[in-house]
């Protein structure tokens, strides 16, 4: 099932939005899910259906989850527009795996996966809910994010040791520092009695905070979105298309935003009736 698919349960049963502590509890239509995870990247995974995309299906969900109407922070794993299922699953033998094999899945008939995010910003008795897919975060690749963060760390320990970091040094020192895995890893030094683990966290800055009322005014209380990118001159008519199918013509009102970053993007919105 896709994106889309999702979506159209989400909107039908808005109210619970309100009245569940966790996005976790969110009553989702399992028949639509292909995996579910606690405390690991991604939370849940959508079934791949016999259709052409964009509602093939298979697409990463990962929740957020906020109190207030800023985007909860990433703790496990730098947000990203696709992912390779190897790299999520490893290599079959996991717990995700074998849930996605046992709904049916063939892990080789889509290797590389959409990723969207499940947005939830809490203000009062209001709530804004957005389902975005991750191209909204993921504006550079992380490869180049990791890279110039560390580099930012080489320059202020040089320069505070006095010593020269030549341009060369640098290049040479981070082009072994650009993959998350490295950091993930518990590092045990001998007669050590305890052991170290690096652990990448990554917050969205103000142009990364979809529920930010200032920059996405569009985005208005106590709405449901679903949110894609423009990226390609047929993105729009195809992301159209594909929601008139899947809820009809008019069911949605659709506009499009504007990322500091990385270009524009398609919202379909639909109006939550607030709790009482």
């Amino acid at each position: 099932m896709s994106v889309y698919h999702l979506f159209k349960d989400l909107v039908y049963k808005h109210e619970a939005f309100y009245a569940c502590s966790s996005l976790a509890e969110f009553p989702f239509d399992r028949q639509l899910l292909s995996c579910w995870s606690s405390g690991k990247f991604p939370d849940t995974a959508l079934k791949i259906r016999d259709d052409a995309p964009p509602l093939s299906g298979g697409e990463l969900i990962e929740f957020k989850d906020s109190k207030s109407y800023t985007v909860s922070s990433f703790n496990s794993t730098i947000p990203s527009a696709k992912k390779s299922i190897r790299e999520v699953v490893g290599v079959g033998k996991s717990k995700m795996a074998q849930q996605m094999r046992e709904a049916g899945e063939d892990l080789n008939s889509m290797p590389v996966r959409e990723v969207f995010y499940l947005v939830r910003g809490r203000s009062g008795n209001s709530v804004k809910i957005c389902l975005l897919h991750g191209s909204f975060f993921e504006t550079i690749p992380i490869s180049r994010l990791i890279k110039e963060s560390f580099g930012q760390v080489l320059t202020e320990a040089f320069a505070e040791s006095g010593d020269v970091l030549s341009k060369e040094m640098r290049e040479s020192l981070l082009r072994y520092l650009d993959k998350q895995h490295y950091f993930r890893q518990v590092r045990k030094v001998e007669k050590s009695s305890v052991n170290l683990r690096f652990r990448v966290m990554t917050e969205a800055r103000r142009e990364g905070n979809i529920l930010n009322g200032e920059l996405y005014s569009q985005i208005v209380d106590d709405s449901l979105n679903l949110i894609l990118p423009l990226h390609r001159n047929e993105d729009k008519e195809t992301a159209i298309r594909a929601v008139e199918q899947v809820f009809g013509k008019n069911a949605l009102e659709s506009f499009v935003i504007q990322h500091p970053f990385n270009g524009k993007f398609i919202v379909f919105q639909k109006k939550m009736q607030k709790r009482l």
